[in-house]
C-alpha cells in the first residue's frame, strides 16, 4: 500500500513537470531565439543554447518606432482598465443585489458578447469610428476594449459580490450609508483581491489585443502587439527581432502580475463558495 502511494506521488510530480515544461519551453525558446543570430535560428539540430549572441532588440526598440507602441500598448491597457473595473463593480453590485425585471437574461446577453468572435464586429466599428474621426486613436481602443471586458469583469466581480452576506449591506444602510457610500467603503474593502485580479486579467486581455488595433490603428496608436506583423515581409520572417519583441511583450503583464499576485488566488477563488 506504501508503494502504491509513492508510485502515484511521483507520477502526479512528473505529470506537473511536463505541464511546466510544456507551458514554459514556449517562453524559453522565444527568448534564446532573440539572442540568436540569423544563421543560428535555422541551424540543424536545433541550437538550445545560443552559441553566439546577436542583439536583435536595437533596432525595433531604438531604429524603429516599437517603443513607441510599447508605450502606447500599456496607456491602452491601464485606460481600459480604469474604465472596465469601476463600471464592472457598479454593474455587479446591481446584478447582486437588486431583484431587476429580467436581469438573468441581461445579464447572460451581456457574457454573450464575451462569447462572440471578434471578427463579426470589426467592419461596423471600423465604419463607425472612421466615420467618427477617431482612426488611429488611443481613447478608440481603450472604449472599443470594453465590449469583450466589461462583461468579463461584471461576471467576476459578482461572484466575489455574491460571496458577501446580504447583512452586511443592511448593517450600514441601517446605519446610514447611501450606495455609493456602501460600495466605497464597505463591498470594495472586501473584495479587494477579487478586483486584483480582475485589473490583471483585463489589462492582460487589452495588453494582447490584436485584430481590432491592427485594423483600427496605423501609426499614432499602433500597440506592441500589432506591429509584430510588420516582421513578416515578402522575402521572409524577421524571427529573431520578432522573438525580441514579443519577450519585451511580456515583461509589462508580468510586472502586473507579481506586484497583485497575492490576491489572484484569492480573488478568482472568492465566489467559488456559497455562504
Amino acid at each position: 500500500m506504501k508503494n502504491i502511494k509513492i508510485i502515484i506521488k511521483i507520477l502526479e510530480y512528473l505529470f506537473i513537470i511536463l505541464v511546466l515544461i510544456s507551458v514554459l519551453f514556449p517562453i524559453y525558446w522565444m527568448i534564446i531565439t532573440s539572442l540568436k543570430p540569423y544563421a543560428d535560428i535555422y541551424s540543424i539540430p536545433p541550437l538550445f543554447l545560443p552559441l553566439r549572441v546577436r542583439n536583435n532588440y536595437y533596432r525595433p526598440f531604438v531604429k524603429d518606432v516599437y517603443l513607441k507602441y510599447l508605450i502606447n500598448s500599456i496607456l491602452i491597457s491601464f485606460g481600459n482598465t480604469l474604465v472596465v473595473i469601476p463600471s464592472a463593480l457598479l454593474a455587479a453590485y446591481g446584478f447582486s443585489r437588486f431583484k431587476i425585471k429580467g436581469s438573468n437574461d441581461i445579464y447572460f446577453w451581456a457574457l454573450t458578447t464575451r462569447m462572440a468572435p471578434p471578427a463579426a464586429f470589426i467592419v461596423p466599428y471600423y465604419l463607425i469610428f472612421t466615420y467618427l474621426g477617431m482612426f488611429d486613436n488611443h481613447l478608440t481602443l481603450v472604449l472599443l476594449y470594453n465590449l469583450f471586458n466589461l462583461p468579463l469583469a461584471t461576471w467576476t466581480l459578482k461572484g466575489a459580490i455574491d460571496a458577501i452576506p446580504r447583512d452586511v449591506d443592511e448593517a450600514a444602510l441601517i446605519d446610514g450609508c447611501g450606495t455609493l457610500f456602501l460600495i466605497r467603503k464597505v463591498i470594495i474593502p472586501l473584495i479587494k483581491p477579487a478586483i486584483a485580479a480582475t485589473s490583471i486579467l483585463v489589462f492582460i486581455f487589452s495588453f494582447n489585443e490584436y485584430l481590432f488595433a491592427s485594423i483600427l490603428t496605423s501609426v499614432n496608436a499602433r500597440t506592441i502587439t500589432s506591429g509584430l506583423s510588420a516582421f513578416v515581409t515578402v522575402v521572409g520572417t524577421e524571427w529573431g527581432e520578432m522573438a525580441a519583441v514579443g519577450t519585451v511583450c511580456l515583461i509589462p503583464t508580468i510586472i502586473a502580475a507579481i506586484l497583485v499576485q497575492k490576491h489572484i488566488v484569492t480573488g478568482l477563488t472568492l465566489g467559488a463558495v456559497k455562504r
